[in-house]
């Protein structure tokens, strides 16, 4: 599989401007996330427990998209690193990896809820809804294989008792995914405050779905 990146300190630097324009949105907190790309030695991801402002671009850390990675230096790579690992051995065609904790997506995945075709917006994640990973320790092999598991034909989950992950052709799409991702968890748990929400039958969604197939920049 070709690489969409290679590895360069301008790589490295999107990852880290990745992670502060995600707490700079509100969508993440701290050190939670993470973000993966895809190169051709296997994959560049954040490091484990660095804050992003300290970050730096030696501070990324190369994982092999086959086996556990080696130490390289006193840091190690986010100990969400499997289920990176993992999406980006599943999705040939996907490139980049964005892992975090939205306060609206974590809630509904605190409530063991996935978001059903409420708004044609889901078409964007691939399919009829976005699903939920089922519960597992984070940074294992189970999570992992969850993760891997519920995005089978989709672009983002939410994780139970945890945040949500996308994949994305570029480190731009995964990110635009994210941001749209949370959006719709908040539309979503305002329609329930005030209503059954209505559902999209699945002609609806299989037309947004050809719709998003010509939408925006042609990767």
């Amino acid at each position: 599989m070709t690489a969409f990146y290679t590895d360069r300190t301008e790589t490295r630097h999107a990852i880290i401007d990745a992670c502060l324009k995600l707490n700079a949105e509100g969508i993440n907190q701290g050190t939670s996330g993470n973000v993966s790309v895809r190169v051709a030695e296997g994959m560049l991801i954040t490091p484990s427990g660095v804050p992003y402002e300290a970050m730096t671009p030696d501070m990324i850390q190369t994982v092999p998209l086959d086996g556990v990675p080696q130490p390289q230096g006193r840091l190690k790579p986010s100990t969400e690193w499997r289920f990176h690992q993992a999406l980006l051995a599943a999705k040939p065609e996907m490139h980049a990896v964005v892992h975090a904790h939205p306060v609206h997506c974590t809630a509904l995945a605190q409530n063991r809820m996935e978001i059903p075709p409420v708004h044609y917006m889901v078409a964007a994640f691939g399919g009829h809804d976005v699903p939920l990973a089922g519960y597992a320790l984070f940074g294992g092999e189970e999570l992992a294989n969850n993760v891997v598991s519920a995005m089978q034909g989709r672009h983002a989950c939410l994780m139970a008792n945890h945040g949500a992950t996308v994949v994305g052709e570029t480190l731009d799409k995964a990110l635009w995914r994210m941001g749209e991702l949370e959006t719709l968890a908040l539309g979503y748990l305002l329609s329930l405050s005030v209503g059954k929400p209505h559902l999209l039958d699945r002609f609806q969604i299989e037309e947004a779905l050809d719709a998003f197939r010509g939408y925006g920049p042609q990767d």
